[in-house]
């Protein structure tokens, strides 16, 4: 299956409501302008007002009668996740798409304390699935779907430590990071199989992608030879950002996905059409996943009640 087909090979999505965080650019984008151009409705769930409205216009541009429309999430800021979950008013919710997030920024914290990465890539989707998942369990066929990284290989999470306040490095806090998405991925699948439900938790990465979440931090520091070279990697060898997408897209819509399973480009993790891709060992670790979704919820203040735990 190439990179195109599967593209075109999207399945009718008419009549399901999908939710995805972080749509103003790059993979996020591409994801919800394909799940819109296949008949879904899309909330474009983003930070900045300005950008979200105008992603949802680019995306009616390139499909005409796309059924789009922005809604101001802010992952930073807990108080934001429960807002955006209380206006939800839909009664169904078919995909849930946790791709918002962020990559190796200088030690910052969240509104509610927390470092930044993990408090954005995990802790923010993690509350936003707990305050949705009444909806997610009512909706027959309904995925979660979190967007971890091929980096989740730096580092195992470290629960002494979750908001690497000793000894701050951010491509080890990234790391950490995406070993929680897989890890919630996997406690997630665990718990709604045993209460018989037949949502799909399963995960998916981009392999090296062109976007701008490579520059950010850099950005951020004003490193400008560091962007400029990171820039020339995204042109050289990244493969575009729209590849990138399909192992998400793959994941929210293939026929026969199953839960915890993690999905990625073909060839090395790095480029190339969706299949299965490698994880490290700890990602599947029932204990490591059980305390990290204890602490998650000491943290946010978010009980997955529906789950009877």
């Amino acid at each position: 299956m190439t990179q195109r087909r599967y593209a075109n090979d999207i399945p009718d999505q008419s009549g399901r409501t999908a939710v995805v965080t972080g749509a103003n650019s790059g993979i996020g984008l591409i994801t919800a302008r394909e799940l819109a151009r296949h008949g879904a409705r899309v909330l474009l769930a983003c930070r900045d007002e300005r950008r979200g409205k105008e992603a949802a216009a680019r995306i009616r541009g390139a499909v005409p009668d796309a059924d789009v429309e922005f809604a101001e999430l802010d992952l930073a800021d807990l108080s934001s996740v429960r807002e955006f979950a209380a206006a939800y008013t839909p009664d169904r919710l078919d995909l849930l798409i946790n791709n918002a997030g962020v990559m190796a920024l200088p030690y910052r914290r969240t509104a509610d304390g927390f470092e930044t990465q993990f408090g954005v890539n995990h802790l923010g989707h993690f509350a936003l699935t707990g305050l949705l998942l009444p909806k997610l369990l009512a909706t027959p066929g309904a995925r979660v779907v979190s967007v971890s990284s091929g980096l989740h290989a730096l580092s195992n999470i470290d629960m002494g430590d979750l908001n690497s306040e000793r000894n701050y490095r951010r491509w080890i806090a990234y790391g950490r990071s995406k070993t929680a998405n897989l890890l919630f991925v996997h406690e997630l699948a665990r718990r709604t199989a045993a209460i018989g439900s037949g949502l799909v938790a399963a995960a998916a990465h981009p392999g090296y992608a062109s976007t701008n979440l490579q520059t950010a931090g850099v950005r951020m520091e004003n490193r400008r030879a560091a962007e400029r070279v990171i820039e020339f990697g995204n042109r050289i060898i990244a493969q575009p950002a729209a590849a990138g997408a399909l192992p998400t897209l793959y994941a929210a819509t293939a026929p026969g996905v199953r839960p915890d399973s993690f999905t990625g480009p073909r060839v090395l993790g790095w480029r190339g059409a969706p299949a299965p891709s490698w994880r490290a060992g700890w990602t599947r670790n029932d204990v490591a996943s059980e305390r990290l979704w204890v602490a998650s919820e000491q943290l946010t203040g978010v009980t997955f009640a529906s789950l009877g735990a």
